[in-house]
């Protein structure tokens, strides 16, 4: 079961993360808004190396999200973000919604 579109009054655009080049980080083309339940609150979480990081919004979006970790995200206010970890949220055999939780920079 996944989490209902209607639960996602929010719309952001992710631009993946690929990797680095000589001039900085590269990122790739932006993709259409996607529905999201959006949270700019702070919160203490662990990046993708371990280390303990403030997290200033934390979106939920149906599962399968295409996201890597220091990908960019245009929130909903305008503001462009780093996701710092993805999290995915699912139950196999239980009635409950699957997600995934992006938690930002």
């Amino acid at each position: 079961m996944r989490a209902p579109t209607w639960l996602m009054p929010h719309r952001i655009t992710i631009e993946p993360y690929i990797g680095e080049s000589a001039v900085g980080e590269v990122y790739g083309p932006p993709g259409d808004p996607l529905p999201a339940l959006v949270s700019e609150t702070v919160r203490t979480v662990r990046d993708r190396t371990g280390r303990e990081v403030t997290s200033t919004a934390q979106i939920i979006t149906a599962p399968g999200l295409d996201c890597p970790p220091q990908s960019r995200i245009t929130l909903p206010t305008g503001r462009v973000t780093t996701a710092l970890h993805i999290a995915p949220h699912t139950a196999p055999g239980l009635p409950v919604p699957q997600s995934m939780e992006v938690f930002c920079e």
